[in-house]
């Protein structure tokens, strides 16, 4: 299902529901269901865009740092853990045996190593918008993707700005952050149901002429709403419904959602999991012009083998993340980079890989590490960072940043900059008052790019 605006009974600040939106998807256009989509203008051949774009990885439960990439081999056992460095192609740079095929690309890859997130709340609010939860606007925060959106506009009518692969996940602290907040539905990023897309996007039975009438009824419809509303939202509402309506009259989308145009062996390249053929398919949207792209590495942290390894039911054990999670994850990540490297995409397609927090410096009665904001290791490839080297650094045991501390905003920030913005510069927020593109303070991580 192609998110529009979610359901429920949640309303805006301004007193609309929910409900009284569009959903593209199962039920779409005012009732419309589009199992299938009409294929009456036929995507013409793709050409590659120079645009930037950025794929967002989002690995909820938050990986030990101490067991990716920064290993304290120095360290008594209880915080070092059981596994052992190796070397990668990046000169000094040592990460863990369970990802060797991530050690072999080391060189295009940047490791900030001093990243600190939020206490009491999950991080994942921050890292999506850059901002803290509280003391929120009217109207809230808008989804980094939504920003560029505002700020960049599509690349292809046809195609949305913003792409968000992430579907909502069954802890709700993971499902903050992800929406369009005061800039407006017009800047929602695009939701799919799932990675049956082809499916859900084509029109079954439907002429174009019966769907041209739907569209000029709900524009009827909503005219009377539009003659008192004082707020812009019924405009970029029309935006919004534009955007959706070229969406579902082209196969260009179909076409870039449509993984089996991908050769066997590619699609095994990444590995037949969820993840490795969303970073597949997040490869395949940057291509056809879609800006940025967001996937979560898994869609719960209950009952599966995830990243958040307390070491015991209902989570995940250090044997499952040694036997299941890093071989999953190392397959997929350096495909993904490997392959925007080879198609001449990386150098304008920035890799990020985000997270709420990390884990304990020492290890559990249960073998697993714990939550721990107070210190992780994020890392970036591609958009013109220079890989191959570490940037900030912990402290001997994991604990705290000894070097370059940076925390969500600033990695936001440093969206921004590889975009080219200034940061200065403000966003139209509600009544009127306008809001700096990040918060007072939040500085770019330079050294990425140095």
């Amino acid at each position: 299902m192609l998110t529009i605006l979610g359901g429920g009974g949640e309303q805006f600040c301004d007193g609309f529901s929910r409900r009284t939106f569009l959903q593209i998807g199962g039920l779409a256009l005012g009732g419309l269901s589009i199992p299938q989509l009409l294929q009456a203008e036929s995507a013409s051949g793709t050409r590659r865009s120079q645009h930037k774009a950025v794929i967002m990885i989002y690995l909820p439960g938050g990986p030990p740092h101490q067991d990716t990439f920064d290993l304290k081999p120095d360290a008594p056992s209880e915080i070092r853990g059981p596994f052992n460095p190796i070397k990668t192609s990046a000169r000094g740079i040592e990460i863990c045996e369970l990802l060797p095929r991530i050690a072999a690309i080391m060189d295009k890859l940047v490791v900030l190593r001093s990243v600190v997130g939020s206490v009491g709340f999950h991080t994942g609010f921050q890292c999506m918008t850059g901002r803290e939860f509280e003391n929120q606007p009217q109207g809230r925060w808008p989804f980094i993707g939504s920003v560029l959106s505002y700020l960049q506009g599509q690349v292809h009518p046809s195609m949305p700005s913003a792409i968000n692969l992430a579907p909502r996940m069954r802890h709700l602290a993971y499902n903050f952050g992800t929406e369009p907040g005061f800039l407006g539905p017009a800047h929602a990023p695009f939701v799919p149901a799932d990675e049956r897309i082809k499916a859900d996007m084509l029109l079954q039975g439907i002429t174009m002429d019966r769907l041209r009438d739907r569209k000029s009824l709900l524009k009827s419809f909503d005219k009377f709403r539009r003659a008192t509303d004082n707020s812009g939202l019924m405009d970029s509402l029309d935006t919004f419904h534009q955007q959706a309506f070229g969406i579902l009259t082209s196969g260009r989308m179909a076409e870039a959602f449509d993984l089996s145009k991908e050769p066997a062996a590619v699609r095994d390249r990444y590995g037949r999991s969820r993840f490795g053929q969303c970073c597949l398919l997040a490869r395949r949207l940057v291509e056809s012009g879609v800006r940025f792209v967001t996937i979560n590495t898994f869609l719960t942290v209950f009952d599966e083998i995830t990243w958040d390894i307390h070491g015991s039911k209902p989570f995940t054990s250090i044997e499952g993340m040694k036997n299941i999670v890093a071989p999953l994850y190392d397959r997929a990540y350096s495909a993904l980079v490997s392959d925007l490297a080879d198609r001449g995409l990386l150098d304008r397609t920035l890799v990020c890989n985000l997270q709420e927090f990390g884990r304990t410096p020492r290890v559990n009665p249960a073998g697993g590490r714990d939550h721990w904001p107070q210190c992780f290791t994020t890392y970036y490839a591609g958009g013109g960072v220079r890989g191959g080297q570490a940037v900030g650094r912990s402290d001997p045991i994991g604990g705290v940043p000894a070097e370059r501390p940076t925390d969500p905003g600033d990695v936001v920030a440093t969206i921004f900059q590889s975009h080219g913005y200034n940061l200065e510069a403000h966003l139209p927020g509600p009544a009127g008052r306008p809001f700096p593109l990040v918060d007072f303070g939040k500085q770019p991580v330079k050294e990425l790019f140095a």
